[in-house]
């Protein structure tokens, strides 16, 4: 179980990693007038999200221009 911090106190969303990509894909989608739009937004955000989540590891942000889109 994947978990989230939703603010820098000790409250936190219990979730799985499927559920939160979904839940920002789904959010994403709505906000992005295309396609690459969308992905590149949720690709951001998760990323964000996972860094405030780990804070004590590092993420090395990869560039995932060559990924393959899956939706």
């Amino acid at each position: 179980m994947l978990h989230v911090k939703t603010n820098r106190s000790d409250k936190r969303i219990d979730t799985t990693l499927g559920e939160l990509i979904a839940a920002v894909s789904e959010c994403a989608f709505e906000y992005s007038a295309d396609t690459r739009e969308a992905y590149d937004l949720a690709r951001l955000v998760l990323v964000e999200l996972l860094k405030g989540a780990c804070p004590k590891s590092e993420i090395i942000e990869r560039d995932f221009a060559g990924t393959m889109l899956l939706h």
